[in-house]
């Protein structure tokens, strides 16, 4: 069962309750470069993207806020460290979310200024806690970033806001290592009802960040925790959402678009199946059909094997077939397959 958190607008989407999983990624373009930021932004919106984050690293950067929100129709978040004004500056040009640590922006003076102006436009506030930002008097208390030292670091943020009755956050508390940020999710999930950011920061390689995120976020997941993701790769943001995406099917939370499931081969496979899924993977990235397709590599029990699929295919030796749940539909020159089975789609 999903833990229902309190709920938080950001722009057009909500986050927490009983809302659906949204996916984040951050635009990795240099701030003075307005344009590739716009470009960006919109290629992360076609791939999928339901909220996009900015970093905002001075005053110039506010430029970045109209600019992006005037090419793209999904809310925007603005990535602010240390400086106070960035994010009230933020506010009035439009931001949909502020991403801060308040600890970090100086007095309470500041920070009541910050909180002013986002009540005043009814933004929420993302409290980003990661091993990294802790503070000392918490580091020296845990000697180390553990989960009990995150929550403890993001619960003390939050108190900041609290005191200025402000109660519209959501919380994230990321890690490198994916025990420590289950469990840190997991302490917040249990002593407080805001809706939380998951996520796995600096994950290493593409592969290793894709395995450490679905890990991570995936288990997360299945326990009922987590209102929405970011995946964290090192690598074209646009690739953040398709892993989110796969995790969310993954794990039985979001039905769009193609679901692919594919045998690893064996001695019976007769068709070069490994180029094949990786031929139906490209034509159908961007397909938004509710459908499970299945790349089989033989006609034996590929059908029976993947009977729950909407469609799918089996090789044999230089010919295939197309099935639709488990029934034959007719054979096709292995040649063919790929374009027929990509055909039979479109039909349905």
């Amino acid at each position: 069962m999903r833990r229902v958190s309190r709920t938080v607008k950001v722009g057009n989407i909500k986050i927490g309750g009983n809302e659906k999983i949204s996916i984040q990624s951050m635009l990795n373009v240099p701030s003075e470069d307005i344009e590739g930021n716009i470009l960006q932004a919109i290629r992360l919106e076609n791939a999928g993207c339901d909220i996009i984050r900015v970093a905002i690293p001075d005053m110039n950067a506010i430029k970045l806020i109209s600019a992006i929100k005037n090419k793209v129709d999904i809310p925007l978040v603005a990535d602010i460290h240390f400086d106070y004004k960035l994010a009230i500056e933020s506010v009035a040009a439009g931001i949909d979310k502020i991403r801060i640590n308040p600890g970090n922006i100086g007095n309470e003076s500041r920070i009541k200024a910050v909180v002013d102006a986002c009540k005043e436009s009814n933004i929420p506030i993302r409290i980003g806690v990661n091993s990294g930002s802790l503070e000392k008097k918490i580091l020296k208390k845990y000697e180390q970033p553990t989960a009990e030292a995150l929550y403890e670091s993001a619960m003390y943020h939050a108190s900041l806001l609290e005191k200025f009755d402000f109660c519209d956050i959501v919380l994230s508390m990321k890690s490198s290592n994916v025990a420590t940020m289950v469990k840190a999710y997991e302490l917040a999930a249990a002593n407080c009802n805001y809706p939380l950011h998951l996520g796995v920061t600096e994950t290493g390689t593409e592969q290793l960040g894709i395995i450490k995120s679905s890990i991570g976020i995936g288990s997360l997941l299945l326990s009922g925790i987590g209102d929405t993701i970011r995946v964290s790769l090192t690598a074209e943001p646009e690739k953040e959402i398709y892993c989110a995406k796969d995790i969310l099917k993954a794990v039985g939370l979001r039905q769009e678009g193609i679901e692919m499931i594919s045998c690893p081969t064996c001695g019976r496979t007769k068709i070069n199946l490994i180029k094949i899924v990786k031929e139906v993977e490209k034509k159908l990235k961007g397909c938004n059909k509710n459908l499970k397709v299945a790349i089989m590599g033989c006609c034996v029990n590929g059908p029976g094997e993947a009977r729950e699929a909407d469609i799918g295919i089996a090789g044999g030796n230089g010919v295939g077939i197309i099935f639709k749940k488990g029934e034959i539909v007719r054979k096709v020159k292995e040649t063919e397959l790929v374009d027929e089975l990509c055909l039979e789609i479109e039909k349905m």
